[in-house]
């Protein structure tokens, strides 16, 4: 069972008036440790930063949260540790006082406001005090076996709703992924492709997806729908490095047929080789197991 810690204390519960809890209103981010070190520890601290920058409310890691998640890696080597930040406490209903303008909002026009005299309030009188809830577990066992063997996807019935307001923030409203869980994989299978409305392939039911096509590797744009997430990146700009050509676009389910391979990156497996997405079939390239040996993510 999970060790949990809500704002540095352990075993104490969350408001039932957190908005966390009662609207989804936070976001996070899950890390691997690693040989008692927390892989790219300030890459996620920076994604969660700007997150909650996107969502409106102001936030940066504390030097007694950086101690906390330290002590915890040195002391459990090989786990996972789950960091949850939500908007706080507030009373009932949807609004809420900001601490800044928020970026989710296009329909405020500053220049309007300015114009007609009336000012946004930014003191930090009116912000709410960001919960912190931190989480510890193992690593799950098969993510191994994943590495080396490779798993297979089925396309998933449900479709990403478009909202271009969150798309990219790993934010606490996941009723998508769960409708997405609570369905039964057929055998053989290890995770769903989830596409979107139109169509286009977005991500796995816990990971991003990279498809090999032609020349070069395609990654699919998430402007509309899905979590843009931390090890996305990192495997980005390794590939970059290596000289491979990168495209991050739409991807259309049909363009299954042209994939030579695939692979699915997360925080906590790394990078997993996709060896079937339903009937189509590709093979897992030579150069992935060395990919993740460079970045020290192989179980």
């Amino acid at each position: 069972m999970a060790q949990v810690w809500v704002n540095g204390e352990i075993d104490i519960g969350v408001s039932p008036l957190d908005r966390g809890l009662a609207y989804g209103d936070g976001l996070f981010a899950t890390m691997r440790v690693n040989q008692g070190h927390i892989l790219f520890l300030d890459e996620h601290m920076e994604r969660l930063t700007q997150g909650a920058f996107r969502l409106g409310f102001s936030w940066t890691p504390s030097a007694a949260l950086y101690s906390h998640l330290t002590s915890l890696a040195q002391a459990n080597p090989q786990s996972c540790i789950k960091l949850i930040l939500s908007r706080g406490v507030g009373g009932r209903g949807y609004g809420v006082e900001l601490n800044r303008v928020n970026q989710a909002f296009t329909q405020y026009d500053l220049s309007s406001a300015e114009k007609s005299g009336s000012k946004h309030e930014t003191t930090s009188n009116n912000s709410l005090d960001v919960t912190e809830v931190i989480s510890l577990s193992v690593l799950p066992e098969h993510y191994q076996t994943w590495q080396q063997q490779g798993i297979c996807l089925a396309r998933s019935e449900v479709l990403l709703g478009k909202q271009p307001k969150l798309a990219g923030i790993k934010h606490c409203n996941r009723l998508e992924q769960v409708l997405i869980k609570s369905a039964v994989l057929p055998h053989g299978y290890q995770d769903w492709l989830v596409l979107d409305s139109s169509n286009n392939m977005i991500e796995s039911s816990m990971a991003n997806i990279f498809f090999v096509i032609e020349d070069k590797i395609v990654t699919p744009r998430i402007s509309h729908a899905g979590v843009a997430g931390m090890m996305r990146e990192q495997l980005i700009y390794q590939l970059l490095g290596r000289g491979f050509k990168v495209e991050i676009t739409d991807i259309d389910y049909d363009k299954l047929s042209s994939v030579k391979h695939a692979f699915i990156s997360n925080s906590l497996f790394g990078l997993v080789d996709v060896v079937a997405i339903d009937r189509f079939t590709f093979e897992r390239a030579v150069w992935t197991s060395s990919l993740r040996e460079q970045l020290s993510l192989t179980l």
